[in-house]
């Protein structure tokens, strides 16, 4: 390969890795809880984990293409159904007027065709809920973990 090309590949190179550490601080700036990891998860990139008794666990990375996934489990579904009508508003998932701290147990699916972004929330009868998200940007994924933390916050405090 010719060095100006070479150099060339390198300066990206470290401009991504500047980009990966920002989107890591941005996530966890919007949602405390996470970790960095040592292994990675199917994004190939970075992962941030946590795992709080009673609250639930999950991950979030950021993919090779800038994207972010993350996957929450056994997060009560009053928490989840705050955060999600503070960003979408109630039954943008179908998931009926009350939103998710309503919703009957059931999975429900969102795609948004203007970003490619995939939202899965699985309410289950316990109380709990599932939450997968990917290939969302950067800024909706820290809008949407800092309501999370808010609506944590607020569940803790009842």
């Amino acid at each position: 390969m010719q060095p100006h090309v070479t150099q060339a590949l390198q300066d990206w190179y470290a401009a991504w890795t500047v980009h990966e550490r920002a989107a890591q601080a941005a996530f966890t700036a919007a949602f405390p809880a996470l970790d960095q990891s040592d292994t990675r998860c199917q994004c190939y990139g970075p992962t941030l984990r946590w795992d709080r008794a009673d609250e639930g666990s999950g991950k979030v990375c950021l993919d090779d293409h800038g994207r972010a996934t993350a996957e929450f489990e056994g997060v009560p579904k009053e928490v989840v159904g705050k955060a999600m009508t503070a960003v979408f508003g109630a039954d943008w998932f179908d998931e009926g007027a009350g939103g998710f701290a309503e919703a009957e147990p059931g999975t429900y699916h969102y795609e948004d065709e203007s970003t490619y972004a995939e939202f899965e929330i699985a309410v289950r009868a316990d109380g709990t809920a599932t939450v997968e998200m990917a290939y969302l940007k950067v800024d909706d994924i820290v809008t949407i973990l800092d309501e999370l933390e808010t609506a944590f916050a607020e569940y803790r405090s009842a």
